[in-house]
């Protein structure tokens, strides 16, 4: 079978549809790496706001308060989306809005705390919600059985655009510390670079990828938003009948708190703590996005082989071993140990977890699952991050602590995914009319 065989597709699904649907994984995942793990999260400590005690705990404040608003707003506009057949036209409006709040992120000086914050807040609500709307289409393009490659396709281009948008940005910064500048005039320049990627490459889904659903209501309007939390209240009621999705969120809502920490808080570590300089971290992301582009794509095959269940649980596994072994290393080269590591699990976990929940999400009702999903990964981005920016502050600056306590997120994780039976969970999605046809 070809690597991108069309057999992996559901009838009528074309390769051009995956291709626009993959690129906007490319597109967004220069937000993250750029924004949120390599760039602006170091700066916003060190030179916004100036390396102060409470500043790492500024920065997961401000991630978390975005986390909170999605959690309470994703599951009904996934609701309202599945009943209109709106996912596609959410998405264009959470993309032009995260665009222009990254681009914002250039007014952002030395002392601008409470500015960068929110606009930090503002540009990750956009992102989250265009994340979550943008994995409600994998279950209509890939057949269940070929769910974890299609969903690997997607997560390993979205590195590669992570990898264009930071390697552009580190080209920049080498250039103007040549020039002699400071991190107040080339940092905000990466983040011009960051939303024109994001803008571009985002044209690709608007172009290619289809909106398959069928509206279940008519016109919006207060009623419309009524009806979709009344039908967002029935699933919750009805938990009972997909328990496997349950479990499976509460396993993301445990180890996605410890993959938000890599995320949000590499960079920061990677300087305060073993020593690197701007430079050397925007190399070393550079490279665990390459660990992670590989992991994700190959381990999307080995997922449907292995099974989405073991699969996942290998790599939080890993996951362990990366928090331990970052929180013991004291140099550069073990520090490099835990970043090839936590690249090959970071895009495989994630990959998984996507995977997964659109296995045991029902057909009709995709938008709000996944909102559902989403909202057990922004409670995760909250608790993991806050967690570690807490103990960060109440130790006086102990963030080898921190990170240690993070491996106990993916014990945990891992505890909570051992009731998960897929097989059982397809079953209750496929047999159950009230799920299948809502």
């Amino acid at each position: 079978m070809a690597l991108f065989s069309s057999e992996s597709l559901n009838p009528g699904v074309r390769k051009r549809e995956v291709f626009g649907w993959a690129m906007y994984d490319f597109a967004n995942s220069g937000y993250t790496t750029v924004v949120l793990t390599a760039v602006f999260a170091a700066y916003f400590v060190g030179s916004v706001a100036g390396g102060a005690d409470w500043a790492t705990f500024a920065w997961t404040l401000a991630l978390s308060a975005s986390h909170a608003v999605v959690m309470f707003t994703i599951p009904a506009l996934g609701a309202w989306a599945d009943r209109h057949a709106a996912k596609k036209r959410l998405l264009l409006l959470t993309t032009v809005g995260c665009v222009l709040a990254t681009a914002a992120l250039a007014l952002v000086g030395p002392g601008a705390v409470v500015l960068g914050m929110l606009l930090v807040m503002v540009s990750n609500v956009f992102f989250a919600w265009g994340e979550s709307l943008i994995a409600a289409f994998l279950p209509e393009l890939a057949r269940p059985s070929a769910m974890g490659r299609v969903s690997g396709w997607g997560w390993s281009f979205g590195y590669l655009g992570g990898m264009l948008a930071l390697g552009l940005s580190l080209a920049y910064v080498i250039w103007a510390q040549a020039q002699g500048q400071p991190a107040g005039q080339f940092v905000p320049v990466t983040m011009l670079i960051t939303a024109g990627i994001f803008a571009v490459a985002s044209v690709f889904t608007t172009v290619l990828l289809r909106e398959r659903a069928q509206a279940t209501a008519g016109a919006g309007g207060v009623s419309g938003i009524k009806a979709s939390l009344r039908q967002l209240g029935d699933t919750l009621r009805h938990a009972r009948n997909y328990r496997d999705f349950m479990w499976l969120l509460g396993c993301a809502a445990a180890y996605q708190g410890g993959v938000a920490v890599t995320i949000t808080l590499a960079a920061i570590y990677a300087e305060q703590v073993i020593g690197f300089v701007q430079q050397e971290t925007m190399v070393l992301i550079f490279v665990l996005n390459i660990a992670a582009a590989l992991g994700a794509f190959a381990f999307g095959y080995w997922q449907d082989r292995l099974g989405h269940k073991l699969a996942l649980g290998i790599t939080l596994v890993g996951w362990m071993a990366t928090c331990i072994i970052a929180a013991l290393t004291t140099t550069k080269g073990g520090f490099w140990y835990a970043a090839a590591i936590a690249g090959l699990c970071m895009g495989s976990s994630q990959s998984s977890g996507r995977a997964m929940a659109g296995m045991l999400a029902p057909p009709r009702q995709l938008a709000e699952f996944y909102g559902l999903w989403t909202f057990a990964t922004r409670l995760a981005s909250i608790i993991g991050p806050l967690s570690y920016g807490a103990i960060t502050w109440a130790t006086g600056g102990n963030q080898r602590l921190a990170i240690g306590f993070t491996a106990l997120l993916f014990l945990l994780g891992l505890v909570l995914l051992l009731p998960v039976n897929m097989e059982r969970g397809r079953r209750a999605v496929l047999s159950d009319p009230r799920l299948a046809n809502a």
